[in-house]
């Protein structure tokens, strides 16, 4: 309660303008909190893939120090310090970090000075890094310019290898000067409009180096953004917001059941090649894939809020994508009956990049008044679907199994 307490009056004071830095300090020091280490096998327990821990650095270089000796206590020989012989000027492959935990964060000279250091103490050495350049408002022909500075603890800097946090500035500047290692940080509405009038070069981009796509600020509610028209792109990390269910998070879900769930899938082709000239909005050559779905039953379906299995029920079959492959066809109702309803229908979609292609399956109970209420969802790419007679589990909106609720479906498909 008491911690609940003092970050709820933190925000009140920083609403109205007025953080009392005495205050603060005081009741930092009456709260008692113990960080609890990570074990390195827990890590690790879904999948031997990389982790990639990305810092939002705001501390002192002392402070940065003591954040380098924790993150080396918990992590031990996990933690990558230092480049891997094979991968000197290259980034290297999940498997070959299988493993290994990376640190992201703002980083000092290069991957050799780093390794050349490699033992040495380094406790008390901090840098200058210019993290913004700011121009002051004023007459034109005496414009300045203000450089904001952060100080980098070399104990910290030295733990980040492969994903050097760099700030974005242009793809003409990435191509004459971005480093192999170096990673890119750009706003979804930034990106959302580079992707629209510069799709080519923001694919070319992603081929070369590690792209994330973070929230706009007025997200305040921690709402998501929808992931796919970024993994069009070939962008390798969309920001989402976990504690917020919904469609993004539904499709970030099934996005990774192509690989187990393991935390990494590889880009199809055309996004990885340099020769490739795919653009999402703009498909010239394509081997489209016609879907044919028959959404035969369902099987004991989520009650809805009136606890009731009458309710009239239908299901919604969507497909993410490229922009012309978005679509969604739905079921006739069914009504007074959430416990074995029986369709029988039968939709088609012609799909023109399959290999980008989510299929969602969601179920509702009709509300004439209230909307429609949602009982439960189930997305997975569609060349996971295997063919033939299928059943589809469901799935909550936080997330959760709904077993034994599920569809009975009749899946095909050709090209």
């Amino acid at each position: 309660m008491e911690m609940k307490w003092f970050l709820s009056k933190i925000q009140d004071d920083f609403r109205g303008g007025k953080i009392n830095l005495e205050k603060t300090q005081r009741l930092l020091e009456k709260l008692d909190i113990r960080c609890s280490y990570i074990h390195v096998k827990r890590i690790f327990k879904t999948s031997d893939y990389p982790v990639v821990l990305s810092l939002e650095n705001h501390c002192s270089p002392a402070q940065q120090e003591i954040m380098a000796d924790n993150l080396q206590t918990t992590f031990g020989e996990s933690l990558l310090s230092d480049m891997l012989a094979d991968f000197p000027d290259t980034l290297p492959s999940p498997e070959a970090l299988k493993f290994k935990v990376l640190v992201k964060n703002k980083k000092i000279g290069t991957l050799k000075e780093t390794h050349e250091r490699k033992g040495s103490d380094k406790r008390g050495d901090n840098q200058d890094k210019e993290t913004g350049v700011k121009k002051l408002s004023g007459v034109t022909l005496f414009k300045k310019k203000k450089t904001r500075k952060l100080k980098i603890a070399l104990a910290l800097s030295d733990l980040v290898i492969y994903t050097k946090a760099e700030k974005f500035k242009s793809f003409q500047h990435s191509r004459l000067y971005q480093q192999f290692n170096e990673n890119n940080s750009i706003g979804e509405t930034q990106a959302r409009k580079l992707s629209k009038l510069r799709a080519h070069e923001f694919i070319f981009h992603t081929r070369k180096f590690i792209t994330r796509i973070y929230p706009k600020a007025t997200r305040a509610d921690s709402s998501n953004f929808n992931p796919q028209e970024f993994w069009n792109i070939g962008c390798q990390m969309v920001a989402l917001n976990f504690q917020t269910p919904g469609l993004p998070m539904d499709l970030q879900n099934g996005k990774f059941l192509d690989n187990g769930g393991s935390g990494y899938v590889l880009k199809p082709h055309f996004l990885r090649e340099s020769e490739s000239y795919f653009n999402p909005s703009d498909i010239k050559e394509s081997m489209p894939v016609t879907l044919t779905i028959r959404l035969i039953s369902g099987i004991q379906l989520p009650l809805t809020h009136s606890s009731s299995n009458k309710g009239d029920t239908l299901v919604i079959i969507e497909v993410f994508g490229v922009p012309n492959d978005q679509m969604k066809q739905q079921t006739r109702v069914i009504k007074k009956n959430a416990f074995s309803p029986r369709w029988n229908e039968t939709f088609t979609f012609i799909i023109h990049v399959p290999e980008l292609a989510l299929i969602r399956f969601v179920v509702e109970s009709q509300g004439l008044i209230a909307g429609n209420e949602f009982l439960g969802q189930y997305t997975l790419p569609l060349l996971c679907m295997n063919k033939g007679y299928r059943r589809v589990p469901l799935f909550s909106r936080m997330g959760e199994s709904l077993e034994p609720a599920s569809l009975f479906v009749y899946v095909w498909y050709v090209r």
